[in-house]
């Protein structure tokens, strides 16, 4: 048995010292991109050949995806054999910047081709899709690939954010992959074989199980002004139909305000007010023109436009942030989802529910939509409490070589460049 142990360790050494050479030739394409750009240019008599419209270029969206946890061993490998690429890339001039123009699908325009050599550098455009001055169906699939890469609708428009992740230059990002596999690396540990990992970056949520993502979900994390944290706990409650106590931030920043524009805010929200020895307060009581806001505690009784809405997810920390279900469904449909106040609003929380209460007897779809309905407050401890890790990781590769980059929302990585939503 020792003996294939360690003829076990030898080929995955010689596994990974191949795949590292892999990682420094599959790219040389790209690398070597430059030459072989200039070669196509100056072709003579090309023709038109390198203009049309062919349905293959929209196929590399579904190439993005992977079942490969962000927090994992993998994804650290990944990550290295990423950061042999794109060394290659700066080593050879990185790509070039694209102008913002108006560029969309069926347009002829020269800044396209800045556009073709910048998507065929990082991979994402075919190097055979030729260097035309028209937005092809390679150039629209290219385009959508590399949105899905950084975490922006894969739609194809040309917009300002696709145009700040397009220029950011070939350095930044190499710098960036740097500082996060370091931090995966600090992740790559056993997680235990079912967790919650939530990437406050790229506002979304994996469950995962047996080292595979068993379920992903979008997130809306915290705002610049109030962040999301890092953290580490375990699931230990569910509570359907919740009732939400407003913290004293918000109650400052929010409520009060509100109360001043209209003084039936609370009313018409279902927020009660009450006092330390638990006695209800009228808000007609209370001068909400005061400096400070009143001493009282505001709960929102359980219902549809509690700010929870159906199902709360508690996890011990000391920041008392929680993850939770939310009445505005249409904020998980934003391109920027930093938008709470530092807990995270889940999509499809009762299918995560559901699975954080699988070892949780007596607990199904059907008998949790008829709780919910009750409109009850109905706590529910999670047999087997699911460890919880709250990251921040804004670059990593998957097992099929595609890099994901996100936004530097809360500036952790260490170049202006790389917080593009600022303001």
């Amino acid at each position: 048995m020792a003996m294939k142990n360690g003829s076990e360790r030898l080929s995955r050494r010689a596994f990974l010292s191949s795949a590292a050479m892999v990682g420094a030739t599959a790219f040389a394409g790209a690398a070597s991109a430059q030459t072989v750009l200039d070669n196509i240019l100056n072709a003579p008599r090309r023709g038109n050949w390198d203009d049309q419209f062919d349905a293959r270029g929209t196929r590399g969206v579904e190439q993005v995806t992977s079942n490969v946890p962000v927090l994992s061993p993998e994804t650290v490998n990944n990550t290295n054999f990423a950061l042999i690429d794109y060394q290659n890339i700066v080593r050879n001039g990185g790509w070039p910047f694209v102008p913002e123009t108006r560029l969309q699908l069926g347009a002829t325009d020269p800044a396209v081709q800045s556009l073709r050599q910048r998507l065929m550098i990082s991979g994402d455009l075919p190097m055979d899709a030729g260097m035309s001055l028209a937005f092809d169906s390679y150039v629209d699939g290219a385009v959508k690939r590399f949105q899905a890469r950084h975490g922006l609708p894969p739609d194809g428009v040309m917009g300002e954010l696709t145009f700040k992740a397009l220029n950011v230059p070939a350095d930044i990002r190499l710098g960036q992959l740097e500082t996060n596999v370091v931090r995966l690396q600090t992740m790559a540990g056993d997680l235990g074989p079912r967790h919650v990992a939530v990437n406050i970056p790229a506002a979304a949520i994996e469950a995962v199980e047996g080292n595979q993502v068993a379920s992903r979900h979008t997130a809306v994390v915290g705002k610049i002004d109030r962040q999301t944290p890092i953290l580490t706990s375990q699931i230990h409650e569910v509570i359907l139909n919740p009732t939400w106590t407003a913290p004293r931030s918000i109650i400052e920043k929010d409520i009060m305000p509100l109360m001043r524009q209209n003084p039936n805010y609370l009313t018409e929200n279902s927020i009660r007010l009450f006092d330390g020895q638990g006695n209800e307060v009228p808000p007609s009581s209370v001068d909400w023109n005061a400096a400070q806001a009143p001493n009282l505690m505001f709960r929102q009784d359980p219902g549809a436009i509690n700010a929870m809405a159906s199902t709360k997810i508690n996890f011990h920390n000391e920041h008392a942030v929680y993850m939770h279900d939310t009445p505005q469904q249409n904020l998980f449909f934003n391109e920027v989802r930093f938008d709470s106040s530092g807990c995270v609003r889940v999509q499809n929380v009762r299918d995560l529910s559901l699975w954080i209460l699988r070892d949780t007897p007596g607990w199904n779809r059907q008998r949790m939509e008829q709780v919910i309905a009750t409109r009850q407050v109905n706590p529910i401890a999670v047999n087997n409490p699911v460890p919880v890790y709250f990251t921040y990781i804004t670059a990593w590769a998957t097992s099929d070589r595609v890099v994901q980059f996100r936004d530097d929302i809360y500036k952790r990585d260490g170049a202006p460049e790389l917080a593009m939503q600022e303001g």
